[in-house]
């Protein structure tokens, strides 16, 4: 069934947010559960922790595959069997009774999580060039930026006064509603004669033309380093606030409001940069501003002891340069494949969550120790992140 109406573009700003949102919501969302989870089926806080892992890689390698099935069998159709099946999982994990049941299940979200994001890009793009998509990637960007901030509050409130499961009803029901949005909503993007086979030659020259690009693999890695440097915070939350800064398991909204309003704003003012200035003054002046945020981080936790406001301010500013660049970093990984969109956006999201789910199950256990190691942690996140924004500045427009 095609939707009954047309979607204005704030109207499809906000669907496409919500789709993007499902998977930081699927992650954020159980953090103050943590202690709960552990202790209602008897595991350590690693067996705990590995939950993450256990959604994060299947999410990075089924990445890889959503923007190519939606090149081949159109955005929607994907879309919708996608949120169905990450409902299911949701649903599942209500009834979990042993820490092996969570792993599998929370593996089963990761496979499907990553539609919406993979997809909503792709979107973008079939609808939008230049500015105008610069301009609705950091309107996504900034809708986008409100789940990663009240998910562990809606999560925080939910562990207090229901446990642990009640969590994953929240995602059943919050899937549900975009699934129903979707299937009402959203118009199919790609024509048939835009369609891309699912062939296994031309998939295989696909892949390899985009995973063996330079300035492809540059832009990513700006991308997840720079997202890395906020995200072994987002992976070390229970211990960062709790641990080093005695925050209650109601009082998440100290990391992730401040970092809410760095993404909203930030997304703002790089909308505001579209067409005015060119992709690369708006990313030099992302980093310069995530570069102010690290340094600051780490002299603040030199010179004063862990506590609060000042060990969560550097965090507003380092996410509100990231949004800077995000849009523009985004596209500029895009644009090289305009007839592969899909599955150049499937790449940036495995590379992305491959990314991340080392940082969960390595890095980020290797850096909560203090707040100080954190912002170590923060500032050599960025330094490659920068790196890799420079070398990709210093080749030329037209190579790929």
């Amino acid at each position: 069934m095609q939707p009954t109406r047309t979607l204005s573009p704030r109207g499809m700003t906000i669907l496409l947010a919500g789709l993007s949102a499902l998977g930081p919501f699927s992650i954020d969302t159980y953090l103050p559960s943590f202690q709960d989870i552990g202790a209602s089926l008897n595991a350590t806080p690693l067996e705990v922790q590995q939950t993450l892992t256990a959604y994060m890689l299947p999410f990075a390698l089924m990445s890889l595959w959503h923007g190519a099935i939606a090149d081949a069998l159109g955005r929607r159709r994907v879309l919708l069997v996608s949120l169905a099946l990450f409902g299911l999982a949701s649903a599942g994990c209500v009834f979990a009774t042993r820490i092996e049941h969570l792993w599998v299940l929370r593996a089963l979200q990761g496979i499907t999580a990553g539609a919406g994001i993979v997809v909503s890009r792709a979107i973008v793009r079939d609808l939008y060039d230049g500015a105008a998509a610069q301009r609705l990637m950091s309107h996504i960007s900034m809708m986008f930026a409100l789940g990663p901030a009240i998910a562990p509050v809606i999560g925080g409130r939910l562990q207090q006064w229901f446990g642990w499961q009640s969590v994953f009803v929240f995602l059943v029901v919050a899937t549900f509603m975009v699934w129903f949005a979707c299937w009402r909503l959203l118009p199919e993007t790609l024509p048939e004669a835009q369609r891309q086979p699912l062939h296994p030659t031309y998939l295989a020259r696909a892949y390899w033309h985009v995973l063996t690009s330079p300035a492809f693999l540059l832009a990513c890695a700006g991308l997840a380093f720079n997202f890395g440097g906020f995200f072994i915070y987002v992976m070390s939350a229970p211990i960062f606030l709790m641990r080093h800064l005695g925050v209650p398991e109601t009082g998440f909204f100290w990391l992730f409001g401040p970092a809410m309003m760095g993404l909203m704003s930030g997304s703002w003012l790089s909308g505001r940069f579209a067409g005015k200035i060119t992709a690369r003054q708006t990313i030099k002046r992302g980093y310069l501003i995530m570069g102010a945020a690290t340094l600051c981080n780490v002299a603040l936790n030199l010179a004063l002891p862990p506590a609060l406001p000042w060990s969560v301010l550097p965090i507003f500013v380092y996410t509100f340069g990231m949004s800077v660049a995000m849009p523009s970093l985004t596209l500029l990984s895009l644009d090289p494949f305009p007839q592969q969109r899909g599955l150049a956006a499937s790449c940036q999201m495995f590379l992305q969550s491959g990314f991340n789910g080392l940082l969960a199950g390595v890095i980020a256990p290797l850096v909560w120790g203090s707040t100080l190691t954190l912002a170590c942690g923060m500032g050599g996140m960025m330094f490659f992140g920068a790196t890799a924004a420079w070398l990709h500045s210093r080749r030329p427009a037209h190579q790929p």
